[in-house]
């Protein structure tokens, strides 16, 4: 679950995550981790496919400043809402950032205070999925080391040894 489609990412190529810099990072380690079966992802139609996994973000548009005000989060909570609900129990989802978090939290009901945001903390939810909050794979993130790679791959191998115990 990331924040929202960039300008000059989903928006502009059709996919999640392609044509602005968090992809970069993001598609490497969906790739590494078996996940999506190229490493790069340059539009919609580039033949990558994701394998047992889902994109989806907290806000379906594109915010103003590429920061979405609480109330655009609002309005999309019932989106994200019904995509959580369709998913099997024991999968895991993964949160880019507190604003994910918080907004996955909000989806399903539960009180943000029992579920506090920590990058590379795994949260066991009551309804059987397994939330996984990472730092958003921004430039801005990993310019400043605030993430870096191999602290997101970190997150994705708890992900995967997660999903192969269940």
């Amino acid at each position: 679950v990331g924040l929202a489609p960039g300008m000059h990412g989903a928006n502009r190529t059709g996919r999640p995550f392609t044509g602005d810099y968090a992809g970069v990072l993001l598609y490497e380690t969906l790739y590494r981790f078996g996940f999506a079966s190229s490493p790069v992802s340059e539009h919609a139609q580039d033949g990558l496919e994701l394998v047992d996994c889902r994109i989806t973000n907290a806000v379906k548009c594109l915010p103003p400043q590429n920061k979405p005000d609480p109330s655009e989060i609002i309005q999309c909570n019932n989106y994200l809402h019904n995509e959580l609900n369709k998913l099997d129990k024991q999968t895991a989802v993964l949160a880019l950032g507190q604003i994910a978090h918080k907004a996955v939290i909000s989806a399903l009901g539960l009180k943000q205070k029992d579920w506090v945001f920590g990058h590379g903390v795994m949260h066991a939810l009551p309804n059987g999925l397994a939330l996984f909050d990472s730092y958003h794979c921004s430039r801005y993130n990993t310019q400043t080391y605030r993430l870096t790679p191999a602290m997101f791959h970190a997150v994705f191998e708890a992900i995967r040894t997660h999903l192969e115990r269940n």
